[in-house]
């Protein structure tokens, strides 16, 4: 079906309506949480839960491993919406789809996003976590078709999507923390050892089925974008067993907690909270 301007819109305010009657005190950071990340989201206090069956106009998510829902709550003082699992292109999902929980943060007043993902690595060893520099999107725009100026220009600049200052912040209290960048494709299949070697001569340093429509959809909308990779396993090529989704789930699992202090980090600068006396700690 062709792309409708005036029905996405629709749909965005439809869905943002309907999240306002349920949350008065609206986040001003949101969290997209990855396979086997969705744990931060437990953390949080005060919480309310929202499924994405439960919002007219949401895709649901299909994949072990995302819950699929909305987490209205509270961490270190910031008020954040956690998306507790995302869907993905591969499911069958347009790309306009696939971002429309990022678009409607956006409209719920959000100001940041934090993108998670796990991810192979193309350069960068499986069990590290790798902060994204940039990206490339090997799956079709999330802004193909009419634009929707109530949410950004028609031709946005992507030249910084992951904002440089936020990433310097934390690269100050996480010196040893890997940069890179991420590359999109489509799944669901894993990538052939020719394809990892190609995807290294363009310069990617780790490689998943998510996150990148996602980043471009944020920025366009105006949002900061900040984003994390959890290298679960060597890419294609690198490991002699083959991969597998528990292995992923595995691998996020042993680093939870390593992810989850990183995270409050990253929350922690990007709201830039000065009423609280307590200074943002490292990551070790």
């Amino acid at each position: 079906m062709r792309y409708n301007r005036d029905m996405e819109l629709s749909i965005l305010k439809k869905a943002a309506t309907e999240l306002k009657k349920t949350i008065t005190d609206l986040p001003r950071i949101a969290v997209v949480l990855g396979s086997g990340l969705g744990v931060w989201a437990d953390t949080l206090s005060d919480r309310v839960e929202v499924p994405y069956d439960r919002i007219s106009g949401l895709p649901v998510s299909t994949v072990e491993g995302h819950r699929g829902k909305f987490v209205f709550g509270v961490r270190n003082g910031v008020r954040v919406l956690a998306m507790q699992g995302r869907v993905h292109y591969y499911e069958g999902y347009s790309s306009a789809e696939v971002v429309r929980p990022v678009r409607l943060a956006a409209m719920l007043g959000a100001q940041t996003v934090v993108l998670t993902n796990a991810a192979g690595g193309v350069t960068v060893p499986a069990g590290e976590i790798m902060m994204i520099r940039d990206q490339i999107c090997l799956v079709p725009s999330p802004l193909i078709g009419p634009n929707i100026p109530e949410l950004g220009t028609r031709f946005p600049d992507m030249s910084a999507i992951y904002d440089p200052d936020l990433r310097e912040r934390i690269r100050h209290l996480c010196p040893n923390l890997r940069e890179g960048v991420y590359l999109q494709t489509s799944g669901p299949q894993y990538e052939t050892p020719a394809e990892i070697a190609r995807f290294r001569s363009y310069g990617a340093d780790a490689v998943g089925m998510s996150t990148a429509v996602e980043a471009i959809a944020a920025k366009h909308a105006g949002l900061r974008v900040l984003g994390f990779s959890l290298i679960t396993n060597g890419a294609a090529g690198s490991e002699p067993t083959p991969l597998s989704h528990r292995d992923v789930q595995a691998t996020a699992k042993r680093a939870e907690a390593k992810f989850c202090d990183l995270l409050d980090l990253a929350v922690s600068l990007a709201a830039n909270d000065r009423n609280s006396n307590e200074k943002p700690k490292p990551v070790t």
